[in-house]
């Protein structure tokens, strides 16, 4: 596949623009925990805030007007993850979302049941199901990774199924390695054992397209402020159970799916702004790659394509520049070949330096990268990294430029060599 150059869509981000005291540009690879937004996206927030303000229900223009932006934003939540518009639940992030399933979920768990869990995955879609297992006095299994390269031990995800087995959380890529699962394979031994499949988006739909129906999942939440929109939780689940299943709401509340799901006043300049950042990805589409005038689904999906080729040369740049520099050590896949099963998301360590330091210095630099554990506790603990520091995570997205991928290699390099 050709590498489309993405490099004008910088412009459309105002916040990359910034620079340092040095006059640099400021290198943003922070994206694994929330990107920058496009020019659209801040226009649509304002523009809600400026001139159509006000809650659902009301006999006036206003609030027509805002449940126009909900429904909208139920429509751009299904062309982000191909299902219906009926079947997007909005709230203040994904791990809210994720709790306040569980606990409907919860209500239905048995003693003896058992839930399924896996060491790969942000804490979101870990700790909610180890509260839900316990109030039910259900067994929790866990799944273990291969610590050589920071994948989904596919045995022992088997082993831990039964018959018992009512939920299984796995997430489609690591938030802290970048490690994409099999998850189609995955949710269909967990769909045959008769478990509800509740996977973890977040992660992989800033790089990926996400079919729900192909994938085989119950429920999938991803966050739209990791997708170049505002700060937002979004899940998907299948109508049937969003109409099955009984959330916790205040009596007056709407009890029909999906608003029974959303408790209380939603973010409606976020939902504002959410829209218009499907909107951003569906002009990327048809911008680079999809056919000629296609519907937004179908854009969305062309943009990811070209997103994913841009992201997969940085990625090759990069590991390559790693292999360079035998003082810093790489988490996870790291092999060119395999660049399919991984995000452009890499954990590092920078010779016995502790990963807060080596931030820091970064920082200082201009350049942006996280450091901890990003809430992939258990991964951590089980690559033997949590009690010193986690890792630093270096990410990138597809506003990332080969000169950043080189910028940073040279400052870790810098930092290796203890400058």
């Amino acid at each position: 596949m050709d590498v489309p150059d993405l490099s004008p869509l910088r412009a459309r981000f105002p916040a990359l623009a910034r620079r340092g005291p040095d006059g640099r540009p400021f290198a943003f690879l922070d994206a694994p925990g929330g990107t920058q937004v496009p020019d659209v996206v801040i226009e649509a927030t304002a523009s809600y805030l400026r001139s159509s303000n006000a809650n659902l229900g009301g006999a006036f223009p206003t609030s027509e007007e805002t449940e126009r932006v909900v429904q909208e934003a139920r429509r751009a939540g299904a062309d982000l993850l191909g299902g219906d518009p009926g079947e997007i639940v909005f709230g203040p992030n994904a791990t809210t979302l994720l709790f306040h399933l569980s606990r409907s979920i919860g209500r239905e768990l048995r003693p003896g049941d058992e839930v399924v869990v896996t060491r790969l995955d942000h804490d979101a879609n870990v700790a909610p199901w180890l509260l839900a297992a316990e109030q039910a006095g259900a067994a929790v299994r866990w799944v273990d990774v291969r610590e050589e390269d920071g994948t989904i031990d596919e045995a022992s995800f088997a082993t831990a199924l039964s018959d018992r087995t009512r939920v299984v959380a796995f997430t489609l890529a690591s938030n802290a390695v970048g490690t994409i699962p099999p998850a189609g394979d995955l949710a269909g031994l967990a769909r045959a054992a008769g478990a509800v499949v509740v996977c973890d988006g977040v992660h992989l739909a800033q790089h990926r397209a996400i079919d729900v129906r192909a994938l085989g999942a119950d429920v999938v939440v991803c966050s739209p402020y990791k997708v170049f929109g505002p700060h937002l939780g979004l899940l998907w689940a299948r109508r049937e159970l969003l109409e099955r299943w009984t959330p916790a709401r205040v009596r007056p509340a709407p009890d029909h799916p999906p608003a029974r799901w959303e408790t209380g006043t939603q973010d409606h300049e976020a939902l504002a702004g959410w829209v218009a950042a499907l909107g951003y990805l569906a002009e990327v589409g048809r911008t680079y790659g999809a056919p000629s005038r296609p519907d937004r689904r179908a854009a969305v999906v062309a943009a990811f394509e070209a997103i994913a080729a841009y992201e997969s040369a940085l990625a090759e740049r990069f590991l390559a520049g790693l292999a360079e520099l035998p003082s810093v050590r790489l988490f996870g896949i790291r092999e060119p070949a395999r660049l399919a099963e991984r995000t452009p998301t890499f954990a590092l360590r920078v010779g016995t330096r502790h990963p807060r330091e080596v931030a820091e210095a970064l920082g200082r630099r201009g350049v942006f990268v996280w450091d901890g554990n990003y809430y992939a506790l258990a991964l951590m603990e089980r690559l033997g990294l949590e009690a010193t520091g986690g890792a630093v995570r270096v990410g990138f997205c597809h506003y990332t430029t080969v000169e950043e991928v080189d910028r940073v290699l040279a400052e870790l390099d810098r930092v290796a060599s203890g400058g």
